[in-house]
């Protein structure tokens, strides 16, 4: 047995179990998953964004963020507050890199990072939304994977494995040649 098959030995047998007792097979319980994961992440981040448009939210909560550089004496307060900030900073990366490449949020597409400096209040705004759903969606990771394990058995049964049978019968039996 390999080092990772050891390793990992352990969760195999779980999820054998849990995909066991909900009748649906493993690998299509994973993708399952893997689908909710992502659907978890994408869905909120447009809500998110087009809400933060249009309630102004993202600039006044993201400044907000961005201009608490004051210490405090509280180590949890300073540990949330150095947290909102690395997600501020991830998220306005993330949403230079995505402007950059789609041609959104008031970049050019193809946008070389020394050209974003010229930013109007429109850009900022848009930016700051971004970086409002980005923050937003990470602080509910553990919301999202618990929902995403949650649904994976049914989302598996009612949308993967009819796909997946369906695949299979418009394939057909697969005959061995030489």
């Amino acid at each position: 047995m390999s080092n990772s098959a050891r390793r990992f030995a352990p969760y195999r047998h779980a999820l054998t179990a849990i995909s066991g007792k909900t009748g649906v097979p493993l690998p299509s319980l994973i993708f399952s998953f893997a689908i909710l994961h992502e659907l978890t992440a994408i869905l909120p981040i447009v809500g998110i964004f087009y809400t933060g448009r249009t309630l102004g939210a993202g600039e006044r909560v993201v400044n907000a963020i961005a201009l608490n550089h004051e210490g405090s004496v509280d180590d949890k307060s300073s540990w949330v507050n150095t947290k909102l900030r690395s997600w501020v900073d991830e998220g306005e990366q993330w949403a230079g890199r995505v402007g950059r490449r789609y041609g959104i949020l008031g970049f050019e597409k193809g946008q070389l990072i020394d050209q974003t400096s010229q930013s109007s209040g429109k850009l900022a705004g848009d930016v700051a939304n971004a970086v409002l759903a980005y923050g937003a969606v990470k602080a509910l990771l553990p919301v999202r994977v618990g929902l995403s394990l949650y649904l994976s058995p049914m989302f598996s049964r009612t949308v993967v494995e009819p796909i997946r049978l369906s695949a299979l019968r418009l394939l057909g039996p697969r005959t061995k040649s030489m």
